[in-house]
């Protein structure tokens, strides 16, 4: 299985490389560079491998992740965590935030929803930096006090 890949890997690392020197110059417009062969494929290679590793990836996480019944109940626990987090930062978010018609005005088309979906975004991340923050303050601090 091993030598397989390998040689799976070759013969995709030799292709990008003859796909690299058939892409168009520079001094080629980029509305035709976009539209060279060569380009599209080099991107379905990258997407057939950024698939695989993101299958193989997750199969082996909640391979690992089942296998242990402690680490399953830690996971749980920290995703319903983190979707307490969500459910906070969107009662947080007002919505309001924004006047819509003056965005309308600059050309933005929006609505109270995505304004509020925005809020929401932002508040969890402030919440999580201040989660993180607040851990390593913590950790920092038990391993001077011990």
């Amino acid at each position: 299985m091993y030598k397989i890949v390998k040689i799976v890997l070759a013969v995709l690392g030799l292709i990008g490389v003859i796909l690299w020197f058939q892409l168009p110059s520079s001094d080629v417009p980029a509305s035709e560079a976009i539209e060279s062969g060569s380009m599209n494929f080099m991107f379905v290679i990258t997407y057939l491998l950024m698939a695989v590793a993101v299958f193989f990836s997750l199969v082996f996480s909640l391979i690992n992740l089942f296998a242990n019944p402690k680490s399953l109940k830690k996971s749980l626990l920290v995703i319903g965590g983190f979707l307490l987090v969500v459910a906070i930062s969107y009662g947080l978010a007002s919505g309001t935030d924004v006047n819509i018609e003056e965005m309308a005005n600059r050309g933005i088309s929006t609505s109270e929803g995505t304004i509020k979906n925005i809020g929401m975004g932002l508040n969890v991340f402030f919440i999580l930096v201040i989660i993180a923050v607040g851990a390593m303050i913590w950790g920092g601090l038990r391993k001077m006090t011990n």
